[in-house]
Parts: structure tokens; C-alpha cells; sequence
């Protein structure tokens, strides 16, 4: 007899991609906009700090948000994410000076700093280790989905209504996320009371040392995506594109088509060499936008990197997985995420600091960014590795 297969595809994951879905557009449909915004406030200069900001709380809550998983359980993490959309929504047009704007930049990091950690988790508890990379490759598709039509629908309403209005959208998806949480089964079977002794962390709790590869390699993919949310919206504007959102569509939508294959692939033949080719056109995408000074290049790059990190954020996400120990799981997610705030972060920051609004250093930026990557592909080839070791039911491959 064959082994039956297991539903992976039932009510409770279909609800879990719908909350990722509306949340990444809630945060995401405020990208195009927000550069010029910062300048028609006066803080022009500081458009580096918009992404860079918003990482470093969301890296900052990463360990609290790993352990409050892996204790409080998956549901409530993932609704303070949202629950955070929610409320800066409303605060943007109230808050309206500079510093103002860069505080919800920091407060608003702190939804990305939670939700994805545990949704992460929850995924990884409901559906069985062989099919981990399709179902987070299918979860990835719908979060990305969020990616593409946020940036669209934030840049269009913009254009026709106003600011506060796109402010309030955000506001009013997020709330759309919450009510779906209130429907789900928590799946945490071990659960513990709040209290402020959980929120004390030690340096064990901060970071999974079984995932710092998988960490490295996230780190270093994503510095040029910090990039990239830094300098593409003016870069476009630049190139004659009148919906700054239309390049962040375009990415977003290539790699939500090659998410359907890429994480059943990565099942198959391995996340090695799924991430490594994920790597290799990851250079290829970044040196287009830079050499492309026309529309149709860019969004010819842009495809390019979609299909690029359709590749490489399932396969990425579910090496993590593979490599943590089951009680922690939350924690080995948010050592990732760590990575990937910091990846982005760093973008941003040293992206915005050589821009100053110069549209001359944007194809230094993006070649800047590839070398970083290429950084990835050396470390994934001399990476040191010691063999496997069975811990609880997971396979981990540590370093030497």
C-alpha cells in the first residue's frame, strides 16, 4: 500500500496564507510612496532610514517575538504584527513632521518582527517535514501576492484619492488580518501563561547557532533588496514609469508564479543547489537593472529578481526549518528573520547614504549589491560542513 499524502492544503493553512496575504500588502502599499513623502516633509536626506528604521525593530523584537512563540503559542505572535499595521495606519497622518514619520518607522518595524516568526512556526506545525518547502513555497506565494498588489494599490490610490486615504487602506487591511487570527487554532501544544520572566532574554535566546548558515546566506541575499526598496521608486520616476509601484508588481509577480514550483523542487533535489541557482540569478537581475537605463530594462531586471528570490525565499525558509530543533522552532525562524531585517537594513542605510538624492549613483548602488551576493555564492561553495546528526525528527547540518 501506499502512504497516503497528507492534506497539506486545508482550512487552517488556507487561512494562514489569507492573514499573510492582507498583512504584507497592509506594510507593503506604503513603500512607493513613502520616499517622496519624507521629502515633502523636509527630511529628504534621510530616505535611507525609512527601510533602515523599519528593520532594526523588526530585528530588534526577533528573539522576543522566537520566544513568545515558542511559549505563548503562534496565534497571539502573528497578531501583534498586525495588530501594529493597525494602529500606525491611523497614526502616519497624525504624526507628521519628520521625526514623527521616522518614529512610526520604528514602531511599525516591530509588525514584521513578529508575525512572519510565528507564522513561520505555525506552518511548520501543521503540515508534515517532506512537504515543507512546498507548503512555505505556496505560503511565500501568497505573502508575495500582498508584495505585488500592495505597491500597486497604494501608488494607485495616491494618484486618485490622497495620502490619508492610502494611510487608512493600510489601516483597514490589517484589521482584515486580525479577524482571520480570531479564527484560527492555535498549535502550540505545550503553552505557558504570560509573564514578564518570558520577555527576559539571555544570549542563548537571541540567536539558533544550528541555522547561522542559512542565516549567513539570508543576510548577504538581502542587503541588495534594501537597496532596492531605498532607490527603485525615484530610479522609476527617473525612467519615465509613472506608478512607482509598477516595478515592485512586476518582481513580485514572477516570483509568486515560480514560488509553484519552487519549494516542491527544493523537496526533490535539495536546498542547496536550489539556493545556489536562486544566488546565481539573484547577480544576473541586479547587473541588468544597473546596465538597463530604459523602462523596459528595468522592468525586464525586475522580473529577473523576482524569479531570483522565488527561488531562493522557500528554499532559504525551509533549510532554516531542516536544520532547527522542533521546541525551538520559533527561535530558528527569528535567527532568519534577524538575518533578513539586517540584510535589508543595512541596504537601505548604506544605499540612502551614498544616494543623497543623486539619480547618477543608483547603477554604482545596485553593482555594489551584487558583489555583496556574489559574497553568498563563495560562502555556499567553501562553507566548511561536518555530517548530518539526527535531532528529535529533524536532520541538522552543522559547521565544522
Amino acid at each position: 500500500m501506499t502512504k497516503p499524502v497528507h492534506p497539506i492544503y486545508n482550512l487552517h493553512f488556507a487561512l494562514v496564507c489569507l492573514s499573510s496575504l492582507l498583512f504584507s500588502a497592509s506594510f507593503n502599499m506604503l513603500i512607493p510612496e513613502l520616499p517622496s513623502y519624507l521629502t515633502s516633509l523636509g527630511g529628504g536626506e534621510h530616505k535611507g532610514l525609512i527601510i533602515a528604521l523599519f528593520t532594526l525593530t523588526a530585528g530588534i523584537s526577533r528573539p522576543f517575538s522566537g520566544r513568545l512563540t515558542d511559549t505563548l503559542g503562534r496565534v497571539p505572535v502573528m497578531a501583534v504584527g498586525s495588530v501594529v499595521c493597525f494602529i500606525c495606519g491611523f497614526l502616519y497622518p497624525v504624526l507628521s513632521s519628520v521625526s514623527g514619520f521616522l518614529f512610526l518607522r520604528l514602531l511599525h518595524g516591530f509588525s514584521t518582527g513578529f508575525k512572519p516568526t510565528a507564522t513561520a512556526a505555525y506552518v511548520a506545525d501543521i503540515v508534515p517535514r517532506e512537504r515543507w518547502g512546498e507548503a512555505l513555497g505556496f505560503h511565500g506565494i501568497c505573502f508575495s501576492t500582498g508584495l505585488a498588489i500592495g505597491p500597486a494599490i497604494g501608488s494607485t490610490i495616491r494618484l486618485y484619492f490622497s495620502l490619508n486615504t492610502l494611510f487608512y487602506t493600510s489601516s483597514f487591511l490589517a484589521l482584515m488580518s486580525i479577524i482571520i487570527l480570531m479564527n484560527m487554532k492555535e498549535t502550540l501544544k505545550a503553552k505557558q501563561k504570560f509573564s514578564l520572566s518570558i520577555l527576559k532574554i539571555s544570549r542563548k535566546d537571541i540567536i539558533a547557532l544550528e541555522v547561522l548558515p542559512a542565516a549567513i546566506v539570508t543576510l548577504l541575499s538581502y542587503v541588495a533588496y534594501g537597496a532596492i526598496l531605498t532607490v527603485i521608486p525615484d530610479w522609476s520616476q527617473h525612467l519615465g514609469i509613472v506608478n512607482k509601484g509598477l516595478f515592485f508588481m512586476v518582481f513580485t509577480i514572477a516570483s509568486l508564479l515560480i514560488r509553484f514550483v519552487a519549494g516542491k523542487v527544493s523537496d526533490k533535489y535539495g536546498r542547496i543547489h536550489v539556493i545556489n541557482t536562486g544566488l546565481v540569478l539573484l547577480v544576473v537581475a541586479l547587473l541588468i537593472i544597473g546596465f538597463q537605463k530604459t523602462a523596459f530594462g528595468l522592468l525586464t531586471g525586475g522580473v529577473v529578481y523576482g524569479v531570483a528570490t522565488g527561488i531562493l525565499s522557500p528554499a532559504l525558509n525551509a533549510w532554516t526549518v531542516d536544520m532547527s530543533h522542533p521546541q525551538y522552532r520559533g527561535k530558528a525562524m527569528a535567527t532568519m528573520y534577524i538575518s533578513l531585517e539586517a540584510g535589508i537594513g543595512l541596504g537601505a542605510l548604506i544605499s540612502g547614504w551614498f544616494y543623497q538624492d543623486v539619480i547618477g549613483m543608483v547603477p554604482r548602488i545596485l553593482f555594489s549589491t551584487a558583489i555583496v551576493t556574489v559574497l553568498a555564492i563563495v560562502y555556499m561553495i567553501f562553507r566548511r560542513k561536518t555530517p548530518m546528526k539526527h535531532t528529535a525528527d529533524v536532520w541538522i547540518e552543522t559547521e565544522a
